[in-house]
C-alpha cells in the first residue's frame, strides 16, 4: 500500500467519513477512493491538493510522511525489493464500480508508456467485460509482428496484472511493459533473484533472446487468453503423427481380431 493511500485511509477514518461520503465530497467515484487506499491507483495532483485542503494537511506531508502517529513502516529486506512492483497501477471502473478490461491497441503503444499511471488516460481507453476470467485486474494488448507465431500479428492478448515480479514463472507467457522496448509479449524466464532481470524469448526461433533489467520494468501482465481473426493453420507435423498413431491402433485391432 502506498503512503498516500495509508494517509488517506487514516484521515478518512479519523474524520468519520465512509468511502462513499468522502467520494461525494471530492466529486469522484467511491471505487476510486478504495483504489487509492489500497494502493492500486494514485490520485492526480489536482485531486491530491483538494484532499490535503479538505483534511487540512500540508501537501508535502500527505506525499512524503505518515499522518498516523502509530504507523510503523514495514521492514523489508533489500533483497526482497528486487522483484517487487512498487509502481502504482491505474484502473478504471463503470458506474456500477465494475472493473473492466481496457484495450491498448498497437497504434497506442507509445501513448500507453506515457499514460499508464494516469487514471484519466486509462479511463479513455476502450473498455469491455469478459465474465470468463476470475476476479482480478486485466488488460488487453494488441500485438504486432511474427515473433510469437503461431499467435499471429494483430491478435489481442488478455493478461492479468502481476503485482509481485518475483512470482513470474519460467517459460510462461507475459506482456511486459518496459521503458526502452515498449510493450513486449514473450515467453519469460525469471532471473530477478540472480541478477535482477528477465530473459525474454520468442516462440518463433528466428528471433533472438534478450534481457530486460529491473530498472527498465514498468508493468508485468500474465497471459490468460488471446483473440484473433485469423484461423490457426493446421500443424502438419501433429496431423502426420496423429495418422501414424491411428494406423498403429488399427493394426493392433486387426491382430486382436485375428487371434480372437
Amino acid at each position: 500500500m502506498s503512503l498516500i493511500g495509508l494517509n488517506l485511509k487514516h484521515l478518512r477514518r479519523k474524520a468519520g467519513y465512509t468511502q462513499e461520503e468522502l467520494a461525494n465530497r471530492l466529486d469522484v467515484k467511491r471505487s476510486l477512493i478504495g483504489a487509492y487506499e489500497e494502493g492500486r491507483a494514485e490520485p492526480r495532483a489536482d485531486l491530491l491538493v483538494r484532499i490535503a485542503k479538505l483534511f487540512q494537511v500540508p501537501l508535502e506531508t500527505m506525499i512524503s510522511a505518515s499522518v498516523d502517529p502509530e504507523y510503523a513502516p514495514p521492514r523489508v529486506p533489500v533483497a526482497d525489493l528486487a522483484g517487487k512492483n512498487l509502481r502504482i497501477l491505474s484502473i478504471s471502473v463503470d458506474a456500477k464500480d465494475t472493473e473492466g478490461i481496457e484495450l491498448v491497441p498497437a497504434k497506442a503503444a507509445a501513448g500507453y508508456l506515457n499514460g499508464y499511471a494516469d487514471p484519466e488516460y486509462i479511463e479513455e481507453l476502450t473498455r469491455f467485460y469478459l465474465p470468463i476470467f476470475p476476479k482480478g485486474t486485466y488488460r488487453a494488448f494488441e500485438i504486432s509482428g511474427d515473433s510469437m507465431l503461431p499467435i499471429p500479428s494483430g491478435s489481442i492478448i488478455f493478461a492479468e496484472y502481476v503485482q509481485d515480479w518475483t512470482s513470474i514463472r519460467d517459460n510462461e507467457l507475459y506482456v511486459v511493459i518496459t521503458g526502452s522496448d515498449g510493450i513486449v509479449f514473450k515467453r519469460v524466464f525469471n532471473r530477478m533473484v540472480k541478477d535482477g532481470s528477465l530473459l525474454m524469448r520468442s516462440d518463433n526461433p528466428d528471433f533472438e533472446d534478450f534481457t530486460i533489467k529491473l530498472e527498465d520494468l514498468i508493468e508485468v501482465w500474465k497471459f490468460r487468453a488471446y483473440l484473433s481473426t485469423q484461423a490457426p493453420a493446421p500443424d502438419a507435423g501433429m496431423i502426420h503423427l496423429s495418422r501414424i498413431v491411428k494406423d498403429l491402433q488399427q493394426s493392433v485391432d486387426d491382430i486382436k481380431r485375428k487371434n480372437a
